[in-house]
């Protein structure tokens, strides 16, 4: 785990070197049952924090978020969580697909009535 953090930030650094980097806040909790936490800050701006606990299912599950420098002086940020519904980003600069055309919500709506009355169609 610590490993895939360090690769992490370490990928994140190489995208803008920065020699004199140096890391001004270094955070880290385990408990060792599946709870953690941990905040890490570089003094170029890199910021990477992320909390940790059991999932219901068996699997871990994730909350958090990282930060770096753009090369116009702006932050690039991500938010994210990761549970039994996958990994889940959040960023102004994620690509957003186009809204559902209104007809696609009446065809949805169609097919849920035609499912309540039973009605089936032959997949062939």
């Amino acid at each position: 785990m610590k490993f895939v953090v360090l690769a992490c930030l370490l990928a994140v650094a190489a995208a803008r070197p920065d020699k004199d980097a140096t890391i001004v806040v270094d955070e880290r909790t385990d408990n060792g049952d599946g709870n953690f936490f941990y905040n890490v800050q570089t003094s170029n701006g890199i910021e990477s924090s992320k909390t940790g606990t059991p999932g219901a299912e068996g699997q871990s599950n994730f909350q958090g978020s990282f930060r770096f420098p753009l090369e116009d002086g702006t932050f690039a940020e991500v938010r994210f969580v990761a549970n039994e519904f996958g990994y889940q980003p959040e960023s102004d600069l994620l690509p957003v697909g186009p809204e559902i055309p209104e007809h696609v919500y009446e065809l949805l709506r169609i097919a849920e009535e035609q499912r309540a009355a039973g009605i089936t169609f032959d997949r062939k």
